[in-house]
């Protein structure tokens, strides 16, 4: 493999209309994104195949898998990892997808566990900790394209598991040849206050896709858990905190959100290579977390423009995402 460092690049320039980071925010998970990638003739999601994953330990974690046409030569395998309460068929996931899939990738759309409407399929409920799942997923899908390169990449908490794929997997027999976080929450314990201290749409929205999935986790599983106290709690600090007491065997929510806080420090000495874009007006993730981070080291390309939101970075009316032509040139250099 050979990608050259990049410097940090400052080029995206929305549309003034597109400039607020709540409108980028919104627009990465809203809008017709999926209309536009069809009107195009992607036939990505056309081709795709549900499997189900043995992720060792009895853990079965789903995804697609979407192979270009007989005859194509992919360039390689491409696993994409959905934020917190995101699934395959994300807005954000599923243009990336189209997208890298139309550059000659074969993709693989991983879920979480309790994600994309898994609740029932494994009885203890996710947590942000689960990192070996993950890995055992990725392990499996491997063996579907196992002569490709592999590549890996994650949107805000799935950019925090991408991340740490590519910092951990070389060990567990997981060697991505650039694992790609985009909007990654590297610092959770932050992220849970600024989503606190933030906007209070953001607020409300990320509370009320908590206690929907714990509903949902509650009908699988009928008279295993009782998340009614859950009802009450009005702040994302409280309700980890409650959490990671009932639910996990950790001691506190600090030694829980500590498995997966990820420094500059580690970023940059990390197994295999990474690649990470953010914005410094995300209004969930603080840019702070960043301090000291350089395209050095493992690190291959830290690109952090003024704009773009969480996981937006549409900088037109047609919807066009300037974070995965970024994905794309670095993804030509992989093959």
């Amino acid at each position: 493999m050979s990608v050259a460092p990049v410097a940090e690049d400052a080029n995206f320039r929305p549309s003034w209309m597109l400039a607020n980071p709540q409108v980028q925010s919104i627009l990465a998970t809203k809008g017709p994104r999926r209309r536009l990638w069809l009107k195009r003739g992607s036939r990505m999601d056309a081709v795709a195949q549900k499997h189900v994953l043995d992720c060792g330990d009895g853990v079965r974690l789903v995804g697609y898998h979407s192979r270009l046409p007989e005859g194509a030569a992919p360039r390689g395998l491409l696993v994409l990892i959905h934020g917190w309460e995101g699934h395959h068929d994300s807005a954000y996931v599923y243009s990336m997808a189209c997208q890298a899939y139309a550059g000659g990738w074969n993709i693989f759309r991983l879920n979480l566990r309790d994600h994309g409407g898994t609740h029932a399929l494994n009885a203890e409920p996710f947590h942000s900790a689960r990192m070996d799942e993950v890995l055992g997923a990725i392990r499996a899908v491997q063996q579907f394209d196992a002569a490709l390169p592999l590549a890996v990449i994650g949107f805000s908490l799935g950019g925090n598991f991408a991340l740490r794929v590519g910092m951990q997997g070389p060990a567990a027999g997981v060697t991505p040849r650039l694992s790609i976080g985009i909007s990654p929450a590297i610092d959770p314990g932050a992220t849970l206050h600024a989503i606190d201290q933030g906007p209070l749409l953001f607020r409300r929205y990320f509370i009320g896709k908590w206690r929907k999935t714990l509903r949902a986790k509650d009908q699988a599983w009928p008279g295993r858990y009782d998340f009614s106290p859950y009802a009450g709690i009005k702040t994302f600090v409280e309700t980890t905190r409650r959490f990671v007491s009932d639910f996990t065997d950790f001691p506190s929510s600090e030694d829980y959100l500590g498995t997966y806080t990820l420094t500059p420090t580690m970023l940059m000495a990390s197994a295999s290579p990474l690649a990470i874009i953010t914005a410094q007006d995300d209004p969930v993730i603080p840019f702070r977390d960043f301090a000291g981070l350089e395209a050095r080291g493992s690190v291959i390309q830290y690109d952090a423009p003024a704009r773009g939101g969480h996981c937006g970075f549409i900088d037109s009316l047609g919807l066009e995402c300037w974070a995965e032509r970024r994905v794309m040139k670095l993804l030509e250099g992989l093959a």
